[in-house]
């Protein structure tokens, strides 16, 4: 007699893979790991889970095991989110991915209405919902939500973490003030499906997203996350730091009106900027770059929950 009858027969007819970031926001995610797992179970999945320990191992674990799961699923902040979703473009591969935003930001959870509860968004993955949008490809790297440079575009992966899990925003606005002497003109020339953008900018960002950096917010009318398009925000630099202060206003206000701040769409951009200039990519750093051509993947990312 088969050992194994004795058994009654099990529901789990579908694999997922949950890649746990244990230090994002408030290191909190670890106590709801058990629930998340009952949760999944429930929904018919049998889930092995990988907890990472060091920066692009996310990467590395979605582009190898990847494709023997029907489901993906990342708990941390937006650059667990990047690790993974690099980690399944890089081997291109087409497998839904579940994301509990538990971060100090989580600018693509809120753009995407996610919930920010472990628990509530376990649930709504469980579900089975699932929602395409574009990302990014920014020379060989990726991201699901922003490409920034210049003023306080470093700040996400230079804060100290545990400032981060402490503070959260305000994290970012302390570190801004403590490095202002950072803000400096860079000059940059931006190609946007063949129209040249070029002059001294402070700031700017690429990105399919209404929320950038946890503080920006662009017009919802204005992104399409599945347009094939990107929304480029570029803030010129005033000539006496006074100017700096209509220009912040603008920004926190969303009145793009001001000739110091450009806002428009473009599919395809080519940038060159000076020697060394480090992007931000969904608050991670991919290291310096001099020019790099960044394009749409169109619906690339299938979203669960």
């Amino acid at each position: 007699m088969d050992s194994l009858s004795a058994f009654p027969a099990l529901p789990y007819s579908k694999k997922l893979l949950l890649i746990i970031n244990p230090v994002s926001g408030k290191k909190q995610i670890l106590r709801h790991i058990p629930d998340i797992i009952r949760i999944f179970m429930d929904a018919g999945y049998l889930v092995t889970t990988a907890v990472t320990g060091s920066r692009g191992e996310g990467t590395a674990l979605a582009a190898c095991y990847g494709q023997h799961f029907d489901l993906l699923c990342c708990a941390g902040g937006d650059g667990t989110l990047n690790e993974v979703l690099t980690g399944l473009a890089k081997a291109d591969l087409s497998v839904p991915l579940g994301y509990i935003p538990c971060g100090s930001t989580n600018d693509f959870a809120v753009s995407r209405s996610l919930s920010t509860d472990p628990l509530t968004q376990a649930r709504a993955i469980a579900s089975g919902r699932r929602t395409r949008y574009d990302i990014g490809r920014f020379g060989e790297h990726y991201f699901s939500y922003v490409a920034a440079f210049g003023a306080f575009s470093w700040l996400s992966y230079t804060t100290d973490q545990n400032l981060k899990n402490v503070l959260g925003h305000t994290a970012y606005i302390l570190d801004g003030i403590k490095d202002l002497n950072k803000i400096k003109p860079l000059h940059m020339k931006i190609t946007a499906d063949g129209a040249l953008h070029e002059d001294d900018y402070l700031f700017g960002a690429v990105c399919n997203s209404t929320s950038v950096a946890g503080t920006l917010e662009l017009p919802k009318d204005l992104v399409d996350t599945l347009d094939g398009k990107f929304e480029v925000l570029l803030v010129k630099a005033p000539k006496a730091l006074s100017g700096l202060e209509p220009i912040v206003r603008g920004l926190l206000t969303q009145d793009y009106s001001s000739p110091m701040i450009e806002l428009f769409q473009a599919e395809e951009i080519f940038v060159e900027n000076p020697p060394g200039l480090e992007w931000a990519l969904d608050g991670e750093c991919p290291g310096p770059c001099d020019q790099v051509k960044i394009t749409p993947l169109p619906g690339f990312l299938t979203l669960q929950g």
